[in-house]
């Protein structure tokens, strides 16, 4: 008398970590793509205002690396500035626009695309000077003019009231005066609003 045996096939979740094979991965739950970087800040403009080569002297001899600092911004108000080191400009360049993501800022505008009141502040030697000129449009220059432009602000009028010629310098006093009339955010804010409001209504019920 032959005894047949039955096999069940049992279904297991792909593993991860580090007993993993190649090239599994754990599915992604419901609620579509994730969203990218590149996503993110497609839709900003983005200036290069100062990019340096660096040299270090090592043992082995001269080490050189770029350093960039760029702006990034929407014309509606909102800015950021940030910084990024690298072996080659390709890699400073990404360096220094995740960095500008992460301290962009919102800046509070009137009805006429101004500011609603002057503002200063200084970085290391560089003092910056910003207010509002009824109409007289963007009176500005150096790196200042073009911090304002990318964040879409017209009717200003600014000054530098130090000799130093050190745009980044004179870009992180302009983004620290900018800063008391502005609010902190996040180029995923679309998301995150979103995640609030379903929050609230789940409250509400």
């Amino acid at each position: 008398m032959t005894e047949k045996t039955t096999t069940t096939n049992k279904s297991f979740p792909p593993r991860t970590g580090a007993g993993a094979a190649p090239g599994s991965r754990r599915p992604r739950p419901e609620g579509g793509p994730r969203r990218t970087f590149a996503d993110r800040v497609k839709d900003v403009d983005q200036k290069i205002i100062d990019i340096r080569r660096v040299t270090r002297v090592v043992a082995g001899g001269r080490r050189m690396s770029f350093a960039v600092s760029m702006i990034i911004g929407d014309k509606t108000g909102v800015v950021g500035l940030g910084t990024g080191k690298g072996n080659d400009t390709a890699l400073a360049i990404a360096k220094a626009l995740k960095d500008a993501k992460k301290n962009a800022i919102k800046i509070k505008k009137t009805n006429t695309q101004s500011i609603p009141f002057g503002v200063e502040a200084k970085y290391t030697s560089s003092e910056v000077m910003i207010f509002p000129n009824k109409g007289k449009g963007l009176v500005t220059g150096a790196a200042v003019r073009d911090i304002l432009n990318i964040a879409g602000i017209r009717d200003v009028t600014s000054k530098v009231l130090s000799g130093s010629k050190n745009k980044l310098n004179t870009a992180r006093a302009t983004m620290k005066a900018l800063a008391r009339i502005s609010t902190p955010h996040a180029f995923s804010a679309p998301r995150m609003e979103t995640a609030v409001a379903e929050d609230t209504t789940e409250v509400k019920k």
